[in-house]
């Protein structure tokens, strides 16, 4: 069984709806995943735009969620999902607005590609608090048994 990452919200590569990004009301969409391998202890997500600022002229990837030491038996994430509802022994680490938790797309200018990326691990993380991305995948280093990538599309109405 192959590590699988969907959303109900939008089809993998299609457009993510309005609602779910800053012209809306910067909910994080509902997620759901299957074939969790044998031996994996943890998960975690890392979402993350490649195309900033501009996919034309990419100078950075900005990062919009980080989790992670999500147990293994979760199945998904509810929509809206905040911190109280994410299981106890899960956490958070910084985007790139420097705070916990969803920030949703905003593109400044065209469409931009949004990766989930869920990672099946073979350990819980420990030491961490609040963990930049970066950190989170040096963290993961040598750990990650599969992964698991969903990407949809966000451009900004005029």
């Amino acid at each position: 069984m192959t590590l699988t990452l969907h959303s109900p919200a939008f089809d993998h590569e299609g457009p993510i709806p309005r609602r779910y990004g800053c012209e809306g009301e910067d909910i994080s969409p509902a997620l759901e995943w299957t074939g969790v391998p044998d031996g994996t202890r943890s998960l975690a997500l890392i979402v993350d735009d490649p195309d900033a600022p501009d996919p034309a002229a990419p100078r950075m990837t900005f990062v919009h969620w980080v989790l992670f030491n999500l147990p293994a038996a979760t199945a998904g994430l509810p929509e809206a999902c905040t911190a109280r509802q994410l299981p106890p022994e899960a956490g958070e680490g910084l985007n790139d607005w420097q705070r916990a938790g969803y920030g949703g797309p905003c593109p400044p200018t065209g469409r931009h590609r949004y990766f989930f990326k869920l990672y099946a691990l073979d350990r819980r993380l420990e030491g961490l608090e609040e963990p930049t991305k970066e950190e989170l995948l040096q963290a993961m280093e040598g750990t990650v048994i599969a992964r698991a990538d969903l990407m949809g599309t966000y451009e900004k109405e005029d």
